[in-house]
């Protein structure tokens, strides 16, 4: 049962992310085009609630996903199992998370 709640899981995060790369592709692209350099796209972003909640949930959803991924390769190539790989599985989702959310925070936070 816990394989087919982490295989659900990791078919929503990725459902989660594929419109949040493809809006980030869409603003890079057109930002970039638009003459707008890094400066001015982190003064743009500041205290913005839509980018902090946008960047955010793709935080989230990547860690999951990447986290599931992980479990799964360590299981099949190495035949991990138990709880080495449960501990294995959520320290790398918890350094994804706190990683990527100080990111958005340095991004957003005003």
């Amino acid at each position: 049962m816990l394989e087919v709640r982490l295989y659900l899981a990791q078919r929503a995060s990725a459902a989660i992310m594929a419109p949040l790369v493809l809006i980030h592709l869409g603003v890079m692209i057109y930002t970039i085009q638009g003459g707008v350099d890094a400066a001015e796209i982190l003064e743009r972003t500041r205290g913005s609630f839509f980018w902090g909640a946008n960047y955010g949930l793709f935080v989230i959803a990547v860690s999951v996903h990447a986290a599931i991924g992980l479990r799964n390769i360590l299981r099949e190539w190495l035949s991990l199992r138990g709880i080495g790989l449960a501990i294995i599985s959520w320290i790398f989702f918890a350094g994804l998370l706190m990683a990527g959310l100080r990111a958005v925070a340095a991004v957003v936070i005003a």
